[in-house]
């Protein structure tokens, strides 16, 4: 019994022995980290839950399909809850289409936010909205409150149809541009049909 219990203590030390002799290499061999590592690591909130690259996703009804959104990378934010957001760095392409299958209108930029508490989407930076009736808004910033159903923006904005153009500052309408309003307006343009067609 004794010697069992001798040879348990020495095996006891030889253990801690080895573990005290890791432990001061592992120590010696680290480097402290830099304060902007630390805060990249604790500070969690910051990085994405979820990552997409080059995502298509298709909505349908009944076989039919609804609205298309393409975009080359999305990440999904959920921290904190009361911010959750989609954000597109790299820009997107949401088309929406008719029962038939045509194309009913289309939005494209290059950078997007979808605030998901307020079911906001927030456009920028080159943004591009076609309706139905083959008008384009362009614009730098463009508001869409899927709640309200209407798009809006406090930007420069210029309307192209076939025969204008209109140009200002802030716009409203109703999310299909069947009825819109330039707030300020700034310019207008009309083309005159030479009877070519």
């Amino acid at each position: 019994m004794i010697p069992f219990i001798k040879n348990s203590i020495q095996n006891i030390y030889s253990a801690s022995s080895i573990v005290l002799l890791a432990v001061c290499v592992f120590m010696y061999s680290c480097t402290a980290n830099k304060p902007e590592e630390i805060h990249e690591i604790s500070n969690r909130e910051e990085l994405p839950t979820l990552m997409y690259r080059n995502l298509e996703s298709v909505i349908t009804d009944s076989g039919r399909v609804e609205r298309r959104l393409l975009t080359p990378e999305l990440k999904h934010f959920t921290y904190p809850k009361e911010e959750a957001r989609m954000e597109f760095p790299e820009g997107l392409n949401f088309i929406t289409y008719k029962p038939n299958g045509v194309v009913r209108g289309q939005i494209k930029c290059k950078h997007a936010i979808y605030h998901e508490k307020e079911d906001l989407w927030e456009l920028n930076n080159d943004v591009e909205a076609v309706s139905e009736k083959n008008e384009i808004l362009n614009t730098e910033q463009l508001f869409w409150d899927m709640k309200k159903e209407i798009i809006y923006s406090d930007k420069f904005v210029k309307i192209t149809s076939e025969d204008d153009v209109i140009m200002g500052v802030g716009f409203d309408s109703d999310q299909n541009m069947d009825n819109w309003e330039i707030r300020d307006v700034s310019g207008e343009m009309e083309f005159e049909d030479d009877g070519s067609n």
